[in-house]
C-alpha cells in the first residue's frame, strides 16, 4: 500500500508486509506511546480490523493483534486503559472515509488468524529499568536485578538479599498494573525451591508498585522484554559461580539493617547469623 494516515498521537504507515506505527512525543501523548517510540507490526501478527465510533464524532480504526503475536499485549493481559492501546488510531470524523478505505484495504491482506506460536512484534529493546516502591529493577537481556530499598522492601526481602534470576530460569512474568490495588511485577521460575508468597511484597521474585513508582510506561516495557526473552532462552543456572563481588559500603549498609532488623525482633539470633556470613563471604 506504501500510504500513510495521520491520526492522534501516532501515524500509520502501510506497507506490504506490516505497519509502521510511529508514536508522537509531545506532551498530551501517553507516556506509554512515547516509551514505544514506534512499532512495526507485520501482517501475520494481525487478526483483523475494526473501524468503530470515538468521542465526539471521532472515528477509531484499530488493528487486532494475533493472541501471542506480541510480547506488550501478552504482558499487559488486557489490563492497559483504552486510551493507552499501542493498536488504536483515532480520527476526526471527516476522515472517516478514508480510515474505511484503510480498514478495507488491509483486511484483504491478512492471510493468517488464531494464537501464533511465537512473538511476531519485536520486544521493547534493553537495556531496560526502573524503581518499584521496594526496590529497583535492571534487565540486561540476559539477567533480571532485583536491588531492595532499605525504605520500601519488607524484612522477608532483605532477608533474602539482593536478587538475580537469568531468563533461563525463568517461565514467565506476571505484571499487575500499577494503576490498581496492589500493582507489582512477579518472575515466574521453572524449578522455585518453595512456593511463592500470595502476597508480592514477601516474594523476593517481585517488586510492588505503589503510587508514583512502577508507572505503566516503566515497567510494561519491562515487563515484555523479559518474556520475550523468557521465551527464546533454555534453561541455565541462576547464579553464575564465582559472580561479581558487591561494594564494600553496600554490603555495610545491609548488615546495619538486619541489625535493625534484628533488634527490633523481626529476625531471629540465628537468621541474623547466617546472613550476616552470607553477606561478608560477598566481599
Amino acid at each position: 500500500m506504501g500510504d500513510v494516515l495521520a491520526g492522534l498521537h501516532a501515524v500509520w504507515e502501510f506497507e506490504s508486509d506490516s505497519v509502521l506505527i510511529r508514536y508522537e512525543r509531545g506532551i498530551r501523548t501517553p507516556k506509554l506511546f512515547q516509551a514505544l517510540g514506534e512499532r512495526r507490526v507485520p501482517l501475520e501478527a494481525i487478526a483483523g480490523v475494526t473501524l468503530t465510533r470515538g468521542k465526539r464524532g471521532a472515528v477509531v480504526l484499530r488493528v487486532e493483534p494475533r493472541p501471542g503475536a506480541d510480547p506488550l499485549m501478552e504482558a499487559a493481559a488486557g489490563q492497559l486503559k483504552e486510551n493507552v492501546d499501542p493498536y488504536r488510531l483515532v480520527l476526526p470524523a471527516e476522515r472517516e472515509v478514508l480510515a474505511e478505505y484503510y480498514a478495507d484495504e488491509l483486511r484483504g491482506l491478512l492471510t493468517e488468524s488464531g494464537p501464533a506460536d511465537r512473538f511476531l512484534v519485536k520486544p521493547p529493546e534493553g537495556p531496560l529499568s526502573f524503581k518499584a516502591y521496594d526496590g529497583k529493577a535492571t534487565f540486561d537481556g540476559r539477567t533480571v536485578n532485583f536491588r531492595w530499598f532499605w525504605t520500601g522492601a519488607s524484612s522477608a526481602k532483605w532477608k533474602a538479599g539482593d536478587q538475580t534470576f537469568s531468563v533461563g530460569e525463568l517461565n514467565g512474568v506476571e505484571w499487575r498494573s500499577p494503576e490498581v490495588f496492589e500493582g507489582h511485577l512477579r518472575l515466574l521460575r521453572r524449578d522455585a525451591p518453595v512456593a511463592a508468597p500470595s502476597q508480592a511484597d514477601l516474594d523476593p521474585a517481585a517488586v510492588v508498585f505503589g503510587l508514583g513508582y512502577g508507572p505503566v510506561h516503566e515497567s510494561l516495557p519491562f515487563a515484555a522484554a523479559v518474556l520475550a526473552a523468557v521465551r527464546t532462552s533454555s534453561p541455565v543456572p541462576a547464579v553464575p559461580a564465582g559472580g561479581p563481588r558487591r561494594d564494600p559500603a553496600d554490603i555495610a549498609e545491609r548488615i546495619r539493617h538486619l541489625g535493625e532488623l534484628h533488634q527490633a525482633g523481626l529476625v531471629t539470633d540465628e537468621e541474623f547469623s547466617v546472613k550476616k556470613a552470607e553477606l561478608l563471604a560477598e566481599l
